[in-house]
């Protein structure tokens, strides 16, 4: 046995032995003066610390307003959005449009359900904007012919340039809409049949201007993926959005399962294409021009959610990088508006929550040098400094997210302690992708649109059935693998200095990015087990 070896096993008994070990162990470690004031930080030493504690008071920042959030979310329950305040007594036309790019496997699900939806033909219309480059032109044409020919409402838009993406295609829609009022639905959703008729009404308020619902999820129970991604989307959609609707400070539409009023988009200058999030973006300047928004927690709306990795590495990394852009855009007006200080200091939450994970790379760089240092300064400081920080930056998204669960799900919530590891450990691994997303909007670097590629897979039954729609892994897979080696030798240092406070966070670390890089590279490696790499020359079969 090395000595280093030796080293490690003798401490890890010396901490698990007997009891009557426990109490000199302790004693040793944090009351043992013997050797205080032999340390003294030099320039190198502060010239790390001092970034180390920005980054992690930074962090602590960002966790403390999930907190905020929750807090906002309790006190103003009393102004939970429900019933609508009066009834239409004639409904108002509704322009029900449905933006699809490449949607072969899920836009006979999406048309199906649309055409099943409650309200009257004659003040309904349905645009299908289309602008696939591939097979799912041929679908979507022979299904709106389809659904025309029984009777309903639908008329199908092709475009061949895909100038300014979905908000373009949107935009583009709205030219020959018929509608006072607008539904958006992306192509993975399927909204109920009476989705209509439970928010329309709310616009007998003539002050709204958008009314956004709750999306539910398919295939929640497909993987332990799609169980995390679950919990994700029900913290944002319970805690975020309902905190912030119930204060009366700013929230944004969230591109699909929602209705416009159309006066509210012209006024607000109209779908623009300037960042990858034209939702968000619109959402502001609406609001900013005096337009209230509902969010209707109650009205749920379901959405397939990726099953693979880069699939849903692909989708944050989009929001990410819009948020920033609209951040960019949108923050300065906000801040010169007449806005509540506390809408102003929302929107900035809001919109620069993304920099949290440039600041993790930083950390990530600094975690090694600043636990050598403070091992020499000795475990008080780190005990009540460095942990503080770490648990308000690090505990505050666990407890965020169980939250949302608890009133979701009164009865089973518990269960979703059992994917909290893997929650917090997605979060860190997503650093990288979304790191290089964030430094992209900050510098003004333009993207296309990234699809999220779905599949129709809703139960374990379900394959994906084509490798065509799957992303290319690139390098950020190995990088990812590399970083978590790396921290897996920060555990080591971290057991051979008897350092176990900070153990358990760096194992997150480990797992984090070892998770997410082997599902990036591993993800269709299995044909014929869990994926199929069967590539189609022929359009979906959709019965038509």
């Amino acid at each position: 046995m090395l000595a280093s070896d030796s080293s490690l096993y003798f401490s890890v008994l010396a901490f698990l032995g007997a009891p009557r070990g426990v109490v000199p162990y302790l004693r040793q470690h944090l009351l043992d003066k013997t050797f205080q004031g032999l340390y003294h930080t030099d320039a190198f030493d502060r010239a790390l610390l001092i970034p180390y504690f920005i980054v992690l008071v930074l962090l602590a920042g960002y966790g403390i307003h999930r907190y905020i959030l929750v807090y906002l979310y309790y006190k103003h329950k009393d102004r939970r959005t429900s019933e609508p305040a009066a009834f239409f007594s004639d409904l108002p036309r509704i322009t029900v449009q449905l933006p699809i790019f490449n949607e072969q496997y899920v836009v006979e699900r999406l048309l199906d359900a649309v055409c099943k939806l409650k309200y009257p033909r004659e003040k309904i219309d349905i645009q299908v904007l289309d602008d696939s480059t591939d097979e799912t032109v041929d679908v979507a044409r022979n299904l709106v012919e389809r659904y025309a020919a029984l009777g309903n409402p639908i008329t199908y838009h092709h475009r061949t340039n895909r100038a300014g993406f979905k908000a373009g295609a949107l935009a583009e829609g709205l030219k020959t809409s018929k509608g006072e009022f607008v539904a958006i639905f992306d192509a993975d959703f399927t909204p109920p049949e009476d989705f209509l008729l439970r928010t329309i009404h709310h616009f007998t308020d003539p002050t709204i201007g958008m009314v956004q619902t709750r999306w539910t999820h398919i295939n929640r129970n497909y993987s332990f993926l799609t169980q995390v991604e679950a919990i994700l989307l029900d913290g944002h959609f319970v805690l975020e959005h309902s905190g912030r609707a119930r204060s009366g400070v700013f929230f944004n539409f969230n591109g699909t399962a929602g209705v416009w009023r159309r006066a509210t988009i012209d006024e607000a200058g109209g779908w623009q294409h300037d960042t990858l999030t034209e939702d968000t973006d619109l959402s502001y300047r609406a609001q900013l021009k005096g337009w209230k928004f509902i969010y209707l927690q109650d009205v749920e709306c379901p959405a397939e959610l990726p099953v693979e990795m880069t699939a849903f590495k692909t989708q944050q990394a989009r929001w990410a990088k819009g948020l920033i852009q609209t951040g960019k855009k949108i923050l300065p007006r906000v801040l010169r508006s007449d806005a509540s200080f506390h809408t102003k200091v929302e929107a900035w939450y809001h919109l620069t929550a993304n920099l949290s994970y440039p600041l993790m790379i930083v950390l990530s760089v600094l975690m090694l040098p600043a636990m050598i240092i403070r091992f020499y300064q000795g475990w008080f400081q780190m005990l009540f400094i460095d942990l503080p920080l770490f648990l308000a930056s690090t505990f505050s998204i666990s407890s965020f997210y169980l939250v949302s669960q608890r009133e979701l799900f009164p009865k089973t919530w518990g269960r979703a302690f059992l994917y909290l590891p893997l929650l917090m450990a997605l979060g860190i691994g997503l650093t990288i992708t979304n790191t290089k997303a964030v430094i992209e909007a900050l510098i003004g670097k333009e993207s296309a649109f990234a699809r999220t590629p779905k599949y129709k897979v809703e139960s374990r039954k379900d394959k994906v059935a084509a490798a065509k729609y799957r992303k290319r892994l690139g390098w950020i897979p190995w990088i990812e693998l590399l970083i978590g080696t790396y921290f897996a030798l920060t555990v080591i240092y971290a057991f051979q200095n008897e350092n176990y406070v900070t153990i358990p966070f760096l194992l997150l670390f480990v797992f984090g990015y070892w998770v997410t890089g082997l599902m990036s590279l591993l993800q269709g490696r299995f044909a014929g087990v869990a994926l199929s790499s069967e590539a189609h020359t022929k359009p979906f079969p959709v019965g038509v």
